[in-house]
């Protein structure tokens, strides 16, 4: 550390000038600089950084500096060099942002006491003349985790147990539906009483029970989960409870543990519960009321102490109405029901979702993360999904694979609509479309048309071209189109019956 006071006072300025030019030098070659203060609270970040926010899951510059940077940054080492004093010149860093190569340089004052520390973003991978090395890392790194993740299942099933795979971070998105999803499954975590995921297939709810383990002060204990619907009736009792030793002829010597048994100190996951038989629902109801089983062939009552949390993508109570599904079982799990919302009732989070199933798809297939032009992306938001989320990642995945250029253009995307028979729907026309230099097929009119129209005429389009693409996507179904624009069904009838004895 030099001592500027030590220098004359010309080699101090030139020194001064010197730190502010590398500085400003980084800052301007650089593809993002941030600075951290002595508690590794993100400070300052520079305007090239700021276009990484939506990826790491952030709307507003505020919403992420003054924050603790390892809350806002996975995988980041910032506190290494903040405690070591150390800088750390060449590094890779991966987060759901994407790879890069970093510097992280610790921060003095006069006294040489380290006050701070400045990361460097050197290249982006999707940029960077050093691409085939960050994707090598990508495929090392890939190949690591793998190896992790099975060193962890085996020690796990040599004890007896699993965990959780996901956590509330791994449920993206930060729109109104999304945040209200995961406060109301954070504050589950920090129950004990059952947990009803409600919702379509595809939603993310067995994402979230894994979250609400993980965040629950039983993370330390197994996860077992038990997908009803794929279990034969017949040996649903067995799978729950367990066999006893010889209790039937093929039976093992030793017996055989059940879910119950196996969950115990952690949380058992009954997906698809609307599925379950309505004879095995009376002896799932006498385990969950007593906090004991009976397995298979035993006469012996046997404790368990698990924390249960059940899904469907079914309409219970209307089960329960039609005798399908015990009335008493449904109040017994439908303690702390969380409704997990559909994609297309949160079409602002599926850019966040593009960039993360593009990674992920990215690291599995050992390729570039693939780019969507500005109108593919509108592609995406307006189609009505009713595979929800793994429909977004099966279109996205075919897209990839079909498209020759690194960016997925829209014409590849309603290929692939096409050929997956899904029904298009258009993108809505907008005056700021116009600024676009690539025009979607599916759209009708132009922007020119648009344009041309009085502004109470282009208002009254958009909003009637907002309720037909919501009608598209429940269906017809007039109170749940209402519902997600927010409008009563009588304003809503009375809309569609301006629109058919008026041209707008």
């Amino acid at each position: 550390m030099i001592r500027t006071d030590s220098l004359p006072r010309d080699a101090q300025s030139i020194l001064k000038l010197a730190a502010q030019s590398l500085f400003k030098l980084f800052a301007g070659a650089s593809e993002g600089m941030m600075l951290v203060d002595r508690q590794a609270r993100v400070v300052w970040i520079n305007d090239q950084y700021k276009r990484y926010l939506p990826a790491l899951g952030f709307k507003r510059e505020e919403d992420f500096v003054g924050h603790p940077v390892a809350q806002v940054v996975q995988n980041t080492q910032m506190h290494q060099v903040l405690e070591s004093g150390k800088p750390i010149l060449i590094d890779l860093l991966t987060n759901r942002a994407g790879t890069f190569v970093v510097s992280r340089i610790p921060l003095r004052d006069a006294d040489g006491a380290v006050i701070g520390a400045l990361g460097i973003v050197l290249f982006d991978r999707a940029k960077s003349t050093s691409q085939p090395l960050v994707e090598k890392f990508s495929l090392l790194q890939r190949d690591l985790d793998e190896a992790h993740k099975e060193l962890a299942t085996q020690r796990l099933r040599h004890a007896g147990q699993r965990q959780s795979k996901y956590t509330f971070a791994s449920y993206i998105g930060m729109g109104s539906a999304a945040l209200e999803v995961k406060r109301h499954a954070r504050r589950a975590a920090q129950s004990s009483s059952s947990v009803l995921l409600l919702g379509e297939t595809g939603t993310g709810k067995e994402l979230l029970a894994h979250a609400i383990h993980a965040a629950s002060d039983r993370a330390a204990g197994p996860f077992i989960s038990i997908n009803i619907s794929a279990i034969p009736d017949a040996l649903l009792e067995a799978e729950f409870f367990g066999v006893a030793p010889g209790a039937y002829t093929g039976a093992t010597r030793s017996g055989r543990d059940g879910k119950f048994k196996l969950a115990d100190g952690g949380t058992l996951f009954l997906d698809e519960i609307g599925d379950m038989p309505v004879a095995m629902q009376s002896k799932l109801l006498r385990a969950l009321q007593e906090g004991e089983i009976e397995p298979l062939g035993s006469n012996t009552l046997v404790p368990f102490n698990a924390r249960v949390i059940a899904a469907t993508s079914r309409d219970l109570s209307a089960l329960r109405r039609e005798g399908r599904f015990r009335e008493d079982l449904y109040y017994r799990l439908n303690v702390l029901p969380i409704r997990v919302p559909a994609l297309r009732e949160r079409r602002e989070d599926i850019a966040a979702l593009v960039e993360a199933l593009g990674e992920d798809i990215a690291l599995r297939n050992g390729t570039p993360p693939p780019e969507l032009t500005s109108t593919a992306l509108s592609l995406l938001k307006v189609q009505p999904w009713n595979g929800n989320i793994r429909e977004l990642r099966n279109i996205l995945e075919q897209a990839a694979m079909r498209s020759d250029a690194p960016i997925i253009d829209v014409a590849t995307l309603e290929a692939v609509l096409r050929d997956c028979e899904i029904p298009p729907v258009d993108v809505p026309d907008s005056p700021l479309s116009a600024a676009r230099p690539v025009m979607t097929s599916y759209a009708h009119s132009s922007s020119a048309a648009v344009l041309a129209q009085p502004l109470g005429d282009q208002v009254l389009s958009l909003e009637r071209r907002a309720i037909e693409l919501a009608l598209v996507s429940h269906r017809g179904n007039k109170s749940a189109t209402a519902k997600a624009l927010g409008i009563s069904r009588a304003t809503l009838y009375n809309r569609l019956t301006a629109y058919d004895s008026k041209t707008v």
